[in-house]
């Protein structure tokens, strides 16, 4: 595939040594080659963002340039160490060039720092996470995105050369992504260089240099304007377009000749001035009635309080974690789709935990299809009719092959060996797996194997499906399938509870519930939830409104006449068409998805 030039800060200092040198880097699992002849360059100062689709190599790619894997072949130079070279490490200058280089998951004790200055380290990274209040808490107790911010804090406490940074807001909620990228500005300004792993797209617009891999090979590098405008490509790739080129692009499809961008402030100016003054065709959108609202509950929650203390009948000391849920009441209609919301460490996971029946109340009552989650021999009819999908669900997989992985949940509901095998058959069909049956689940990528995992709860055919996180980590294709399928299910009657820190995916749910503090601020539909007399509410709680809404408000306030309080990209792009009078007529496309 083409690879355009890069007009970089690399290539303005193309003079200098790079930080980071990789020369046809090779390095395989087995028959797996998860790198082919990469060659690359880092300079001093200069932010990478590495994407591609799950399996293209970016991890392992990560894992070289941290200096924790060494190639099979080829040549490793980093932070003036040549750790690899004719085929065989140096390990001496392994652990050198360790001292200057950060993951995520490093901690400022490997430095043999004095203890005094460890904790100034500590304290100021724990402050720059937003996460200083749970210094004294037990990481095993902290949600998916606190622990994840911890081992950002852990990393940044090296002060390292080069920063490797392998998907490090997946979890992590809107404040929380907005604080990892202001970090990253900071020290890419101290001269710090940054290589950024991730799959949110508008994440490498403040890149130097963006990198795509597909299979272990280079497939696009440039700046972020000239790699996103090989539409088409990245599309192939599994990948998109950041926020503003998908919605320029679907504003050609409906006709209107805007220039392709990826520049957020650039499109919207574009477009202030092609529709001030219009008048939009569309009636603002009231908030709505969702269609389950009426129908009896499958799940009521009645004032829940749970805490994790280990003694909960013992006062509180001063430096222990909050309640995790404090209070809550909530139902969830039979057959609807619920999307929980909040900021990282708000209740989100604890409250689905205890809809699932893994955990109980310390006060209040959960009920699930009318049994009580209190009482252990009740709680036993709920085997099969709940199905848990948990943060990273692939990490659950034990068999040796899919087949088996898949049969473990049915085969344990008593089932004959041929429904089983009926069962396993249409969750594989149903997630894509078709084929695999015989395959190990280890030797399958990280978003085959999140869907196998997913096959082995689908294949019990729950009545109700909680689901935590579910498209984190998924790259764009794997987050449009999983969407697929999520909706099919809920299309046939099955109840879905989904933890999300995507407002773009709570926007597509019947019901909205956000979390703040272990309790539900607010409840309704996606319209009632995101309105404007909320936007101030949820931004004070770290959140924030889906991205077309944002846009869309942005126009209003540059002259635009109201769009109607577009919740989807497809519901923006209609607005602004006919904002803007388009033609319906597609423009045609210039060559690679730009302008000419």
């Amino acid at each position: 595939m083409a690879q355009p030039a890069a007009t970089s800060a690399a290539s303005a200092n193309a003079s200098e040594t790079p930080i980071v040198s990789l020369a046809h880097v090779t390095l395989a699992y087995g028959d797996l080659r998860a790198l082919d002849n990469i060659s690359l360059d880092v300079h001093q100062g200069e932010r990478l963002c590495v994407l591609g689709a799950n399996g293209s190599g970016k991890s392992t790619l990560a894992s070289v340039i941290c200096g924790l894997l060494a190639p099979d072949a080829g040549e490793v130079t980093l932070v003036g160490e040549k750790v690899f070279t004719a085929g065989a490490a140096d390990f001496d200058a392994y652990r050198r060039a360790r001292r200057k280089l950060g993951l995520v998951f490093q901690n400022p004790e490997n430095l043999g720092l004095p203890p005094e200055r460890i904790e100034h380290l500590v304290r100021r990274e724990l402050h720059r996470v937003a996460m200083e209040r749970y210094a004294k808490a037990d990481p095993a107790r902290l949600s998916g995105g606190q622990r994840q911010r911890v081992t950002i804090a852990g990393a940044l406490a090296m002060e390292p050369r080069v920063l490797v940074l392998d998907e490090p807001s997946s979890s992590l909620d809107v404040r929380g992504r907005r604080s990892v990228m202001k970090v990253v500005e900071k020290l890419r300004g101290v001269g710090c260089t940054v290589v950024h792993v991730t799959h949110f797209m508008d994440e490498a617009l403040g890149a130097d240099r963006v990198m795509v891999l597909d299979h272990g090979h280079i497939a696009l590098v440039g700046t972020p304007q000239e790699v996103f405008s090989h539409v088409e490509e990245v599309r192939d790739l599994g990948l998109e377009e950041p926020f503003a080129g998908r919605l320029s692009s679907q504003l050609r499809e409906r006709g209107l000749d805007v220039s392709w961008t990826c520049d957020e402030d650039a499109l919207l100016a574009d477009l202030a001035r092609r529709t001030s003054g219009h008048r939009s065709g569309r009636a603002a959108a009231a908030p709505g009635t969702a269609p389950h609202t009426a129908a009896a509950p499958v799940v009521r929650a009645e004032d829940v309080r749970f805490s994790y203390e280990q003694s909960r009948c013992r006062r509180r000391r001063a430096d222990a974690a909050p309640a995790a849920l404090d209070g809550v009441t909530l139902d969830v209609p039979r057959g609807a789709h619920v999307a929980l919301v909040g900021q990282t460490g708000s209740g989100k996971s604890t409250l689905l935990r205890l809809i699932a029946a893994l955990e109980v109340p310390d006060q209040g009552s959960i009920e699930v299809d009318g049994i009580s989650t209190a009482d252990r021999r009740e709680r036993r009819r709920l085997h099969g009719r709940v199905g848990y999908v948990m943060q990273r669900p692939e990490r659950q997989l034990f068999a040796e092959t899919v087949a088996q992985d898949v049969a473990y949940g049915p085969s344990n509901l008593g089932l004959s060996p041929s429904e089983v095998d009926q069962r396993v058959k249409r969750a594989l069909d149903l997630v894509g797996l078709a084929g695999k049956d015989d395959a190990s689940p280890f030797q399958l990528s990280g978003g085959q194997q999140r869907l196998c995992a997913l096959a082995g709860i689908l294949a019990m055919e729950p009545d109700l499906l909680v689901l935590d996180e579910p498209t984190a980590g998924l790259d764009p294709r794997g987050r449009r399938k999983l969407r697929r399928i999520l909706d099919g299910l809920n299309a046939t009657g099955t109840t879905l509870v989904e933890v999300t820190h995507a407002m773009e995916d709570a926007a597509r749910a019947d019901l909205v519930a956000v979390l703040d503090d272990g309790r539900v601020v607010l409840t309704g539909t996606p319209a009632q939830v995101f309105s404007a007399d909320n936007a101030e509410k949820l931004h004070d709680m770290g959140l924030g409104v889906p991205h077309p809404l944002a846009f869309a408000r942005a126009l209003e306030d540059a002259g635009c006449a109201p769009l109607g309080d577009p919740l989807t990209n497809e519901a923006l792009a209609d607005a602004i068409a006919d904002a803007a009078g388009a033609t319906g007529a597609p423009c045609a496309p210039a060559a690679d998805g730009r302008d000419e």
